[in-house]
């Protein structure tokens, strides 16, 4: 073959490839798009649900939600990762496995790391008492209360050291109020000790709350997101606080912001993009979100980075209260 008909040869197989790519991604998607959850079955998948059902309607495909468990999420996102950067595996990607995680040294990415399609839903958490509490009515009582009686307080945030942990002791750093957190395996049982007087106060979700409205006295909802008081009807939050407590935005609650691969085709992406979008703008998701005490997120991909980097920044700040937490319970006993 001469030099001439190997240039011409070469030119054509490229326009074949070129051409052929380029149908691809224009047909895009062809089957079905796996979103990865890295928790069990519960409110946080139902949600997802909702969502990724809204969002295989808006590209005519379906979008099964695959529940990945394990190692505080990050399973389910080095799972979502491992696949081909080709658009069919999207990943939830909630607060624990995407910042925290690689916070606390047991994950090697970075939230900017990836691409992201568009925020999803926030879960807040809240401070709450017994209905019959004699001592203080609110929280600024409490405070006091624990100011004047230090380490006697005792609280739980589930397991020691995860979110809900490290934003309490922030708040409790900001008092100067110093309290033992009891650990549970299941949040149910701490709800129990709760009722029946061996804590004094506890971590609450969403979920708990509106199960059993009628058995807590919220005293805050840790968020300053209007929203989030709404699913604790109207209950003080954050914002209402005198205190600056240095936690703004998503930092003190849970939430989610789907990303994919950061190898996946712009055209691809763009399609994902659009897509998700336009179900988190549908009324009759927005209003299924609501209905469990979440809250739909109207930030796109653009704002990405100025989102998620400050709740690096103040993830951080809440780890050094777990240390001061720590340290200062060692002075009293």
């Amino acid at each position: 073959m001469t030099l001439k008909k190997l240039v011409k040869s070469i030119a054509a197989t490229a326009a074949i490839v070129a051409a052929t790519t380029s149908t691809s991604l224009a047909e895009f998607p062809e089957r079905t798009i796996e979103l990865i959850h890295p928790w069990g079955p519960g409110n946080a998948m139902s949600v997802s649900q909702l969502i990724a059902k809204a969002m295989g309607e808006e590209l005519g495909v379906d979008m099964p939600v695959i529940s990945t468990p394990g190692a505080a999420g990050t399973k389910g996102q080095k799972t979502a990762m491992s696949r081909p950067a080709d658009g069919y595996t999207v990943f939830d990607g909630y607060v624990a496995p995407l910042v925290l995680q690689p916070i606390l040294g047991n994950a090697d990415w970075t939230y900017s790391d990836y691409k992201p399609l568009h925020a999803a839903v926030s879960n807040a958490f809240a401070i709450g008492g017994r209905v019959d509490e004699t001592r203080w009515s609110n929280f600024e009582e409490m405070m006091e209360y624990g100011r004047e009686h230090p380490g006697e307080l005792r609280y739980s945030s589930g397991s020691r050291n995860n979110l809900p942990h490290m934003v309490i002791a922030k708040v409790l750093q900001s008092y100067g109020v110093v309290a033992q957190n009891v650990p549970y395996t299941q949040d149910g049982n701490a709800v129990k000790d709760l009722k029946s007087g061996v804590l004094d106060f506890s971590f609450i979700n969403v979920g708990n709350y509106i199960q059993d409205k009628s058995a807590f006295n919220i005293m805050l909802v840790l968020s300053e997101l209007p929203g989030a008081k709404a699913s604790y009807d109207g209950a003080p939050s954050i914002a209402d606080l005198d205190i600056d407590l240095g936690l703004s935005g998503l930092a003190p609650m849970g939430w989610t912001w789907w990303i994919i691969h950061k190898d996946t085709p712009d055209e691809v992406t763009d399609k994902l993009r659009t897509a998700m979008a336009a179900a988190m703008k549908r009324e009759d998701v927005r209003a299924a979100i609501e209905k469990v005490g979440f809250v739909p997120l109207d930030w796109d991909h653009t704002e990405y980075d100025a989102v998620v980097g400050p709740v690096l920044d103040q993830l951080s700040a809440m780890g050094n209260a777990l240390k001061w937490e720590e340290e200062e319970l060692k002075k009293l006993n």
